[in-house]
């Protein structure tokens, strides 16, 4: 039987958040990768890399993992009543729900972490709990069958670990090997635990009127949710 992976493809995405997990998912035996969007035109994201959607949302097959990627994009589908109503579906009936950075507040949007471990960027983790997510720490955090990673390079991770789930330890294995996954960053300043403070108050400093934006965005599109079940 044929493995179907959707991954959500939309304008203003940020690219490794989907490219890094298809790396390595479209390597596992009888797996296929659905790039999925409304049509099949090439989407721009948010660095203005263009993609090609492979498959229609209308017309894709039952999945067996719905992928959430994250990038600014994803704010615009926050009430976007027709790819919550799929993701909703799909994350259903899905053997696995997943997301990479703040893809997980688009799952939360469409009610899919409510009263399930996840995590997101560290900069966003603080809306989580907006959403009835508990937030917790980690490059990938799996909670049932609700699996999670961290920002952007943490989808490299997030793909090696669902490999595993689905094809095994082994195959993983030689996933990582193929690609040398090797991660030296030369700085070892990717997250605020092992960064220095002073970079971590500038970073947070300019990342402040996004968090602003996404709290807003989180807010009204709960309030959109709430108004729609009255």
């Amino acid at each position: 039987m044929t493995t179907h992976i959707g991954l959500l493809l939309y304008p203003g995405l940020t690219q490794l958040d989907l490219t890094g997990p298809y790396e390595v998912l479209h390597r596992l035996p009888s797996t296929e990768v659905h790039l999925l969007w409304k049509t099949l035109e090439i989407v721009e994201s948010d660095s203005g890399l263009g993609l090609r959607p492979t498959t229609r949302i209308d017309s894709c097959p039952p999945l067996d993992v719905v992928m959430v990627p994250g990038g600014f994009g994803q704010m615009a589908l926050m009430e976007d009543a027709e790819i919550l109503a799929f993701l909703a579906r799909e994350g259903e009936r899905a053997a696995w729900v997943t997301s990479v950075c703040t893809g997980a507040l688009l799952l939360g949007a469409a009610g899919l972490l409510r009263g399930y471990e996840a995590t997101t960027h560290w900069h966003y983790q603080s809306l989580l709990p907006m959403f009835g997510a508990i937030p917790k720490e980690g490059r990938v955090v799996v909670d049932r069958n609700r699996i999670t990673g961290g920002g952007v390079t943490a989808g490299i991770d997030f793909g090696l670990r669902l490999a595993a789930i689905l094809a095994g330890e082994e195959h993983a294995k030689g996933i990582e090997l193929g690609l040398e996954y090797d991660p030296e960053p030369p700085f070892r300043c990717g997250h605020p635990r092992i960064a220095d403070p002073k970079l971590v108050a500038a970073v947070e400093a300019s990342f402040a009127d996004r968090l602003a934006e996404r709290q807003a965005n989180v807010a009204k599109a709960l309030e959109t949710t709430a108004s729609s079940h009255v």
